[in-house]
């Protein structure tokens, strides 16, 4: 299957990042998480506006200098993530670092092949790609947003976006209908 990405100048990328299998490292990892991003703004400009981390999968809004660059982004993070993850995980097999699927070694592949990305088109589509992420810890583990610490949501209190208590049963029916996983 060809997937088609869409390379718009200037424009917001909404991102989600699967690990195969659904395999839960992420939280279990998350300063090598943070440490991954770290590395690939050394080599590529962005700007990480808006996040969130679960066990499985990461949803996040980066704002890429080169919008052509985002891809690289991502397959940079991917690779400093596996890199790294033998290192402090010693059952993962370092001659997976590429990310690509090999064939006999799927047990130590960390990250699902592809990865779902978004061009924010207008500002509806933004605040509907922040309540997705800020959604995300209550929507998979029932914990209100102001209580899960892998997120940017308290950033977004201090910004005055959202109120410290969002994410009541209003505004969960209204985000019930987005799906991007």
């Amino acid at each position: 299957m060809n997937y088609k990405r869409l390379f718009i100048e200037n424009s917001l990328i909404f991102l989600t990042i699967v690990t195969n299998n659904r395999n839960p490292i992420l939280i279990n990892n998350i300063d090598l998480i943070k440490q991954s991003f770290y590395n690939v703004s050394k080599y590529y400009k962005f700007e990480l506006l808006a996040f969130v981390i679960l066990n499985d999968h990461i949803h996040c809004i980066i704002n890429p200098a080169r919008v052509n660059d985002y891809p690289k982004i991502i397959k940079s993070f991917k690779y400093s993530f596996t890199k790294n993850v033998g290192l402090v995980m010693p059952t993962y097999n370092l001659e997976s670092v590429s990310g690509i699927e090999q064939p006999n070694n799927n047990k130590n592949k960390i990250w699902q092949n592809r990865y779902w990305a978004h061009v924010i088109l207008h500002e509806n589509d933004l605040y509907k790609h922040l309540d997705y992420i800020h959604y995300n810890s209550f929507k998979h583990y029932n914990i209100a947003p102001k209580e899960w610490i892998y997120s940017s949501f308290k950033r977004f209190v201090q910004l005055g976006m959202y109120n410290i208590d969002w994410c009541n049963i209003k505004d969960k029916n209204n985000i019930l209908e987005m799906n991007f996983e």
